[in-house]
């Protein structure tokens, strides 16, 4: 048989390009676009730190001024509070014990409370001043403690909730992670680097530093990736191989960041910005860290939560009046908290073309 070819004209050239980019515009968006989907009023006027969600659940655990607030995120609703946690900063849950532990940094104890009823059980007295981070690691079945002041590192074996040992760091710890397999990693805010911790053992493995990176805060881990993703003061995110430390890449995100999480099932990490973003980060396929998307948020929204069933992120934040004079005890002071602005805001992702109309319209 005999075939005839003829040579397509430039305006055909366009039609079959156009058909082309209108086939591969789908997978070009693959990753979700995030946009604030709910606004939720809580109670209280004070400042507020990390924020835990429940895995498997749906609590939210909030870190608020003196207290404790657990929303239910199906329903979006307070449901209840563990109160009496002075200069609360973070939560941790140990579901295979039915426990809760929250570092209340200005009394340098830990509130063990109920995972069930959230009824106080007990305190317990940490190794350093100011417990900061609190981290549960359920391998061991030990909480640790991680003291801004005290520069050190509290474990509590979680089955008796007694102390066993402390941790000398001789820096700034702030949010650490676990792999469940032996070992913790903590960042060291003042020492731009990142500390790796035998949790049995009880002993620093590695320090790492963490290069292009000044004061690491928030910390989020691939666990099946073998990523850690600090993020830093001076608006960058690293990317960090978890087994020799080798920083892999860096990707620019906001000012004010707090907080950093990771979606295993959506492949992106994230930073919470206290500026008024978020800054959404995925891997390409050669590894490295690339920004895609910049979410406008709103101003203090700088620590959150992630819920990896529904991809939903959680932040809070209030409204701010003028900052109060300065003081040589304070020369740098908070602006103030405007009563009744306290608030959850909770994003969703959206796929394709509907995202982008979405997002126009928080």
């Amino acid at each position: 048989m005999t075939r005839t070819f003829r040579l397509m004209s430039p305006g055909g050239l366009a039609s079959l390009g156009a058909l082309l980019l209108a086939a591969l515009a789908p997978h070009a968006q693959a990753s979700p676009q995030y946009r604030i989907a709910h606004e939720v009023p809580l109670p209280g006027d004070e400042g507020w730190d990390y924020l835990t969600f429940e895995p498997g659940g749906h609590r939210l655990f909030i870190a608020h001024g003196t207290r404790v607030q657990v929303v239910d995120t199906d329903k979006l609703a307070l449901i209840g509070e563990i109160a009496d946690t002075p200069g609360v900063h973070g939560i941790a849950l140990a579901a295979d014990l039915g426990r809760g532990y929250i570092s209340a940094g200005r009394s340098g104890v830990i509130v063990v409370f109920d995972l069930n009823t959230l009824a106080r059980l007990k305190e317990i007295k940490t190794t350093g001043e100011n417990p900061d981070a609190i981290l549960y690691d359920a391998a061991s079945q030990r909480v640790f403690t991680f003291n801004g002041r005290g520069r050190n590192a509290t474990a509590v074996d979680a089955r008796t909730d007694t102390v066993i040992g402390t941790i000398a760091l001789d820096a700034k710890p702030e949010f650490a992670v676990s792999d469940g397999k032996g070992r913790v990693y903590v960042n060291l805010e003042d020492k731009n680097s990142l500390a790796v911790i035998d949790p049995q053992k009880l002993s620093v493995i590695s320090v790492w530093p963490i290069s292009g990176c000044q004061e690491p805060s928030g910390l989020a881990l691939d666990a099946d990736g073998h990523h850690l993703f600090p993020v830093c003061d001076n608006k960058v995110m690293a990317l960090m191989d978890a087994a020799s430390g080798k920083v892999l890449g860096t990707a620019a995100i906001g000012a004010g960041v707090d907080a950093a999480a990771f979606d295993p099932g959506s492949r992106l990490a994230f930073a919470s910005c206290g500026e008024g973003t978020l800054t959404v980060v995925r891997l390409s396929g050669s590894g490295a860290a690339q920004v895609a998307q910049s979410v406008p948020t709103r101003r203090g929204a700088r620590t959150m939560a992630l819920d990896v069933r529904t991809h939903r992120i959680y932040l809070v934040t209030a409204d701010f009046g003028a900052p109060p004079a300065a003081t040589p005890e304070h020369p740098h002071p908070r602006p103030a908290i405007l009563p009744g602005s306290f608030r959850l805001l909770v994003l969703e992702p959206q796929q394709g073309a509907a995202a982008s109309t979405a997002q126009a319209r928080p």
